[in-house]
């Protein structure tokens, strides 16, 4: 991705790398605060309502209280305007954050959603399926919880951030974490689905993964394409004896997993959902 050189902070476009924050600003301290990342394609968000939807259901969750003016065509021209400004019209990844401003833990005034929007350049090659299958394993020092906030973007993204670390030591493409219950939560920047004898299943949001939007509109899709699709529970015994792995965010769409631990899957059914359902989204 190449670098941007302007953001949208508050109202304004500003020249990247100049300081935005207090020492004593509540995301920086606690990680209190959420973000979505979303993908501009040919002039547009993929996905908007989706992404809007989660958003201002984040909002709700995380008691903050937006101005009257902070709505999605709000949110939708500010990003426009960012990506017009860097130039990354085709196609690019956008990163929105949303944080509570300065001062103490219970503090009334301070409930503003603070507003950054930043985008980057994309690979065309990134709407493409991929070539070569993920080898992905499980990360078993953090504990994903399972709860109203589980599925939110937040900013306090610690147990994913040290997942990721560990990937890059392993050699591995991706790591998936366990919830309180055993069972799989998601990966480290990605939801999760198994395949067995062409039925598919990811874990529920009471299982604690992120609610990717990604997630979502594939769900939706596939029901009204009429496959055989379930939210429920998978264990770890479930993933290893899975016929077809595959991972899904908002970015990539969906990558397909060759590989966990010593068991072994290829692309069968995969092929056919990016070809059916997201081809012809990127291409609306």
């Amino acid at each position: 991705m190449s670098p941007a050189d302007f953001l949208f902070h508050d109202g304004q476009l500003l020249r990247s790398g100049k300081p935005l924050i207090l020492p004593d600003n509540r995301s920086f301290r606690y990680g209190d605060g959420f973000f979505e990342t979303m993908k501009w394609c040919r002039g547009k968000i993929l996905l908007e309502p989706y992404h809007f939807g989660r958003l201002f259901r984040s909002l709700e969750t995380m008691k903050f209280k937006p101005p009257h003016y902070f709505t999605a065509d709000y949110l939708s021209d500010a990003i426009a305007q960012v990506v017009k400004k860097n130039g990354h019209h085709e196609l690019a990844r956008i990163r929105l954050t949303v944080y509570r401003g300065e001062g103490g833990i219970y503090d009334e005034q301070h409930h503003f959603p603070h507003l950054l929007i930043q985008s980057w350049n994309l690979n065309p090659a990134n709407n493409l399926l991929n070539e070569n299958g993920l080898e992905i394993d499980l990360y078993r020092p953090a504990i994903k919880q399972a709860d109203d906030f589980s599925r939110i973007k937040s900013n306090n993204y610690l147990p994913y951030l040290m997942a990721a670390l560990w990937v890059k030591e392993q050699r591995l493409n991706d790591a998936v974490l366990l919830n309180p219950y055993g069972n799989i939560a998601d990966a480290t920047i990605a939801n999760l689905f198994v395949v067995n004898n062409g039925f598919i299943k990811t874990p529920p949001l009471s299982d604690g993964p992120v609610a990717g939007v990604m997630r979502q509109y594939l769900i939706d899709r596939l029901r009204k394409l009429h496959y055989e699709v379930e939210e429920a529970s998978v264990s770890p015994e479930e993933l290893a004896g899975a016929s077809e792995v595959f991972l899904t965010n908002a970015i990539y769409g969906i990558r397909w997993v060759k590989q966990f631990q010593q068991n072994q899957y290829l692309p069968q059914l995969v092929y056919g959902l990016h070809k059916d359902i997201l081809l012809p989204l990127f291409n609306e």
